[in-house]
């Protein structure tokens, strides 16, 4: 995972951030080499881990997917409207430099739609059911976390080919709440949020640096800590629209390929499978409380699989 920049724009507080992010990269792949590359499928008869598909898990669905229990299986509408976007550094002196928006100006405003963002990370039972259900091939280490915790070791396509299911079987089942029907009907998609539906969502309308308010909280967030924690773990009242761990826990990728600002949507809408680093969003437990503000932007290769990155799904219809 790596935080490129166009050359031209390139400072001593983004090759910081470069550093940092190359150097977690580097222990992890550290980790990752002193295990057994293991593949599995739901087809190859190798059974995920004991517990990965409990029969009663509180707060979750198991007959639908293991999604949350309540009236839009834990889909949270984020309202259409305005909110600025990227990081400032007179009134967040952490920002770094690849979250400026342009020469002239350290924020932009972007005027989104109305889309749906779930309230927790993707769980382990969740993508288990989905291994299960498409014989999909993952790592073995990918399922061999707790059912409620955060499903990590997860590529893009990983998460894409997720989200692609879950649209799927959304569409089909009798199980989705009218409200999640008529969207998918009306050409809406489950997908990966795009960078910019994903800050508007930790930050709320009011450019917070991070979700709760401008003022770092280990009561609000998973980070520097020593491992991912169950989904909604951390309790934020003060979060905008009900979301939890959009800061800390893992990293969450994003629909939108890694570029500099200022945001363009129209980059985001096609070539999802083409070659590029994507976006990734909101921090680890890993990370410094610099890494988990709202602003914060880290790009991954496609490929990577890591235990600190995972992601989360929306509803969108861009």
């Amino acid at each position: 995972m790596q935080n490129p920049e166009d050359p031209s724009s390139r400072s001593s507080s983004t090759t910081g951030l470069v550093i940092l992010v190359v150097l977690m990269l580097g222990v992890a792949g550290w980790m990752s080499t002193q295990r057994a590359a293991v593949r599995v499928s739901a087809t190859s008869g190798i059974t995920p881990p004991e517990g990965t598909h409990p029969g009663e898990l509180a707060g979750f669905r198991p007959e639908a997917w293991f999604l949350p229990d309540d009236d839009l299986l834990g889909f949270v509408e984020i309202p259409a409207g305005p909110f600025q976007m990227g990081g400032d550094p007179t009134t967040d002196r952490q920002a770094f430099e690849n979250e400026r928006w342009s020469v002239g100006s350290a924020q932009g405003t972007v005027d989104l739609p109305a889309f749906y963002l779930n309230r927790y990370e993707v769980t382990v039972s969740q993508f288990a059911a989905f291994v299960a259900a498409t014989g999909f091939d993952v790592n073995a280490e990918t399922l061999q976390g707790s059912p409620t915790h955060p499903v990590t070791a997860v590529s893009w396509p990983d998460a894409l080919a997720y989200c692609r299911w879950l649209d799927a079987t959304l569409r089909d089942s009798a199980l989705t709440p009218p409200a999640l029907s008529r969207l998918l009907q009306n050409g809406w998609r489950v997908t990966l949020p795009s960078e910019a539906e994903w800050e508007k969502a930790a930050r709320g309308a009011d450019s917070r640096v991070y979700p709760w308010g401008d003022t770092a909280s280990r009561e609000r967030a998973n980070y520097q800590g020593q491992g991912a924690a169950p989904v909604g773990s951390y309790p934020c009242a003060d979060c905008p629209y009900g979301l939890l761990d959009m800061s800390g826990n893992v990293w969450e990728w994003t629909r939108s390929p890694y570029q500099p600002y200022p945001f363009d949507p129209s980059d985001d809408g096609g070539a999802l499978d083409g070659d590029a680093l994507w976006v990734m969003r909101g921090g680890s437990f890993t990370d410094p409380e610099r890494n988990v503000r709202a602003a914060t932007r880290g790009g991954g290769d496609p490929g990577a699989r890591r235990p600190f990155m995972g992601f989360r799904v929306a509803i969108s219809s861009s």
